[in-house]
């Protein structure tokens, strides 16, 4: 009975015209940058945090995470229509969703991306729902020693899930950390790598150091790579699946979310994961799989549920435990720490309503999507024809109004060009900033748990083992290093990754 109460505190907060009017503007706004290529869902959402921080704390995490997952739906529209994936995780949509449209089936392809995404997004907003209010219950007996373990899981795992090189992602890790530390101590409040700069006293701004790392690196990289963009139909038409169509894309789809609900959770690309592993199981499945790579349903249907399942599933560990499963998630925990909320189980217990709005808000997006994206599919297509040339000043600016607009500091300014082009650096080296920002997030987070656990134990480091929780989550972290390490699971890691490059 608490579920449904809870649901209905959920819908009466999501909808009311504010929050409805934040939750449209996401949407359309995530499946923009979710068409054009390039831009992504963290370089926009990095992008738009100085904006939040004079909005409500729900209206801005709502807006926010409509822009995650509707940039999910409009990621397929590219990989579909020009073969190119405005989202990572639409890479896989791209193999057969392009080929479907050379065949003249654009429209259908779409179709079933819509909706296999509208399903996989429904029922994995009813798992967050479910799965949520326990986890949080479980989450309140945890000490700084439980924590403290916890986040060295997430950073464990967001390790494994990166891409490329495992020891270039645990050094990414490790200079987040360091770059979390700048700041004031907080025990002792002694200024610490702030070179003797006084605006570094509260530390490296997390929206400076987030819109230079994504948003800035990824307008650089884009310049460099500009293509001309070809699309295939100027105008879109037949959108309604057949009844085998739909025969075709009904396991595929169940399959599908259950894949992504499951893999979201985990930290790292989850979503991205997920619609890889999706594309596997339908070929192995298959009656047919010579059909895959030449435009299979399948092959559109099941990674594109798997990648809108992930998307909302990764709220879990989120909206629980304050953890951040992905680069958007620690930027949410970044717009939540702007707005003087504290991530963890105790929100669910004192801000029902924005805890239980957000996941309500997920349902009321998911529809709103699939009742606007394939109407407006003619606008997005137009959308497809304009210059990257055209388009970078405009976000440039837009970068540098806003995160001076958060403290009115000119060293905030700095810190985005320098960590520009020092992410710019990293993608370069083929180095994988994603587990940096995790690092970042959960640095501070992570010293302080540590400080306060050896604090309550005297000193004694043991404290980590002979607690239950911790002990087991620390043999966690050591055996998901263990199987990545081993040559098979190595191998197979690095063949999914080449794949999606």
């Amino acid at each position: 009975m608490d579920l449904f109460s809870n649901l209905a505190l959920g819908f009466a907060t999501a909808g009311t015209p504010e929050n409805l009017l934040f939750c449209l503007i996401g949407v359309l706004l995530g499946t923009l940058i979710g068409v054009l290529p390039g831009i992504g869902a963290t370089a926009t959402i990095a992008m738009l945090l100085p904006i939040t921080f004079q909005l409500e704390p729900v209206s801005s995490l709502i807006m926010l995470a409509g822009i995650y997952y509707g940039a999910q739906y409009g990621g397929s529209t590219t990989a579909i229509l020009i073969n190119m994936p405005g989202e990572s995780s639409s890479a896989v949509t791209a193999i057969d969703g392009y080929q479907m449209a050379r065949k003249g089936r654009a429209g259908v392809a779409l179709a079933i991306a819509a909706l296999g995404s509208f399903f996989a997004g429904t029922v994995s907003t009813f798992l967050v729902a479910i799965f949520a209010p326990p986890l949080t219950a479980i989450a309140l007996q945890f000490g700084a020693a439980e924590y403290f373990s916890l986040m060295i899981v997430g950073l464990v795992s967001s390790i494994a899930l990166a891409h490329g090189s495992i020891v270039k992602a645990l050094a990414m890790v490790a200079l987040g950390l360091l770059l979390g530390l700048v700041g004031t101590d907080i025990y002792t409040g002694t200024p610490r790598f702030t070179l003797g700069i006084r605006e570094y006293a509260d530390g490296l701004n997390f929206v400076a150091v987030a819109v230079g790392v994504f948003g800035v690196a990824e307008i650089l990289r884009n310049l460099e790579g500009e293509k001309t963009r070809t699309v295939l139909m100027a105008k879109v038409s037949g959108l309604l699946p057949t009844r085998q169509d739909f025969k075709e894309m009904m396991w595929p789809v169940i399959r599908g979310t259950g894949i992504g609900s499951a893999l979201g959770i985990l930290p790292g690309g989850g979503a991205i994961l997920a619609a890889f592993a999706s594309y596997t199981v339908e070929k192995r499945l298959s009656k047919t799989p010579e059909e895959f790579g030449h435009g299979a349903i399948a092959g559109v249907a099941g990674p594109e549920s798997a990648n809108n399942a992930g998307a909302q599933t990764s709220f879990i560990p989120l909206l629980t435990l304050g953890i951040p499963a992905n680069p958007v998630m620690a930027l949410m925990v970044g717009a939540m720490i702007i707005q003087g909320i504290v991530p963890g189980p105790n929100v669910a217990v004192e801000q029902p309503a924005l805890f239980w709005g957000i996941i309500a808000s997920m349902w009321i997006g998911n529809l709103m999507l699939v009742v606007l994206n394939l109407p407006l599919i003619g606008l997005w297509v137009k959308l497809l024809t304009i210059p990257y040339y055209v388009l970078f000043p405009i976000i440039m600016a837009f970068c540098a109004i806003g995160v001076y607009s958060v403290n009115s500091n000119v060293y905030d300014l700095y810190a985005v060009a320098f960590f520009g082009l020092a992410g710019y650096a990293l993608v370069k080296l083929r180095c994988e900033p994603a587990p940096l920002l995790l690092g970042f997030v959960l640095g501070p987070l992570l010293e302080e748990n540590l400080r306060r656990a050896m604090i309550l134990s005297r000193g004694d480091p043991t404290t980590f083992v002979t607690r239950p929780i911790s002990a087991i989550l620390l043999l966690l972290a050591l055996a998901v290093l263990v199987v990545v390490f081993l040559p098979s699971i190595k191998a197979k890691r690095e063949a999914v990754f080449q794949e999606e490059d």
